[in-house]
């Protein structure tokens, strides 16, 4: 009844705060407070509380050395001009029955490399949102391929702050997890550009605005320097150098051409870089403006304190009722059955991508492991689920925030296609990759 009472609490504060447009970090500092308390009912001293919940923080701390280079990243990707140079190039080689697939592969390619997704809507969505208007093509459509594109890498990339969290809170190599999610996702990816394919042929775009690439020609000096930090991002990873390495060189190279090909002066570089790029003048200045290490603080925040609560719900099996259900119900519906209902459950009543994933963890981690499953069979059963159906829950904020930045509402989620086609496809398709059907036996 405690733990009910909790989260109950819990459930209550996060919801005023979405109403109100709060901050996500008090309802997680309530929510870690009332489950200290409930850990301390249960007959734990005050200090093994503290030194479970600094155990579970401490497996944070990698995650949130990543975010904060992310932070950077995007930042000088924007100050350098490498999101406009993909922007004004894919602009270049767009034909009329083209249009929504390059936004699509487009919306893949930048969403990879940078590892986010709100960030790649607020630019490149909103430039090409922008194309689609003008050139008469399907508003909802155009959103549509850009969720999709945006979610491939917010789920898949080594930059990805979900990712880096999901192989935190799971205790598994980011690195495993990558090459488990590119190989599970081939199909829907495969099936999601076909689609995307007919879509752009049966929606034409009538002319390209040339307005947004004067636009970009008069702020940014657009030459092939621009593209040297994706280079490193993508490649770098590839090679199996550490993706804190690539990261740091796609900073390194990044400030470089901020510095030596935009003109901008070494004060100004480290300033956008840990504050944000900020536009000095030029149109697209609203579009752009944004990332900065200052921008992931608050995420940053979440990640610590969300991890604090797997080291006391592990320590004080404080969910152990709960896990008993769900061991029931793999066994009439399967793991990845089980994973995909926790998750929508979990993105339903928290509107919150981050807690979802460590509530699916800290929910399904002894059933998995009570049903000899591996820790990385965990984690990505988790990242093709909870991390892409969260885009596809009309009020949490991985729907609402990028349909927003795209001008669009939830009918564009119907197109939205790669959103429900990577479940759909993994659960069709697990056995094949783990050798066994995911349905259990009783």
């Amino acid at each position: 009844m405690d733990v009910l009472i909790a989260f109950a609490v819990f459930i209550v504060v996060m919801t005023g705060c979405l109403i109100m447009s709060g901050p996500m970090l008090l309802p997680l500092a309530v929510g870690f407070a009332c489950f200290y308390i409930v850990a301390l009912r249960k007959g734990f001293s005050f200090s093994q509380v503290a030194k479970m919940a600094g155990k579970g923080a401490k497996d944070s701390l990698v995650v949130i050395e990543v975010l904060m280079l992310i932070g950077l990243i995007t930042a000088l990707w924007r100050s350098a001009g490498t999101i406009t140079f993909f922007v004004y190039y894919g602009i270049q080689i767009i034909t009329p029955p083209m249009f929504i697939f390059i936004t699509f592969v487009l919306a893949c390619l930048l969403s990879y490399a940078l590892g986010t997704s709100f960030g790649v809507a607020g630019t490149v969505g909103v430039i090409f949102m922008a194309l689609a208007r003008s050139g008469g093509v399907s508003e909802i459509v155009t959103a549509g391929a850009v969720m999709s594109g945006v979610y491939f890498g917010d789920r898949g990339s080594p930059a990805s702050s979900s990712a880096n969290l999901v192989a935190a809170v799971t205790h598994t190599r980011l690195y495993d997890n990558v090459k488990e999610m590119m190989k599970t996702g081939l199909i829907p990816l495969g099936l999601s550009a076909i689609i995307y394919l007919v879509l752009s042929m049966r929606h034409p775009i009538t002319h390209v605005d040339d307005t947004i690439l004067h636009a970009l020609r008069s702020d940014f000096t657009i030459n092939w320097w621009l593209v040297v930090p994706a280079v490193l991002m993508l490649v770098l990873p590839l090679l199996k150098v550490n993706v804190m390495i690539a990261m740091a060189a796609s900073i390194v190279s990044g400030a470089v051409v901020s510095m030596a090909v935009q003109g901008l002066s070494f004060g100004e570089t480290c300033k956008f870089a840990v504050m944000g790029y900020a536009a000095q003048s030029g149109s697209l200045g609203a579009i752009l403006d944004g990332g900065g290490a200052v921008s992931m603080l608050e995420v940053c925040g979440i990640v610590f304190l969300s991890c604090s609560y797997s080291g006391i719900f592990s320590g004080t099996n404080m969910l152990g009722n709960i896990q008993h259900l769900l061991e029931k119900l793999i066994g009439r519906i399967g793991k990845f059955g089980a994973m995909f209902v926790t998750g929508l459950a979990t993105t339903g009543i928290f509107c919150n991508q981050t807690i979802a994933s460590i509530m699916c963890s800290d929910l399904l981690g002894k059933p998995y492991e009570a049903q000899g499953a591996s820790k990385t069979e965990l984690a990505i059963d988790i990242e093709n689920s909870a991390i892409v159906t969260a885009g596809l829950v009309p009020w949490t904020i991985a729907c609402t925030v990028p349909l927003g930045m795209l001008g669009v509402g939830i009918e564009a989620l119907p197109y939205s296609v790669f959103l429900y086609l990577m479940p759909l496809c993994y659960m069709v398709t697990k056995g094949i990759w783990y050798g066994e059907s995911d349905r259990e036996k009783s």
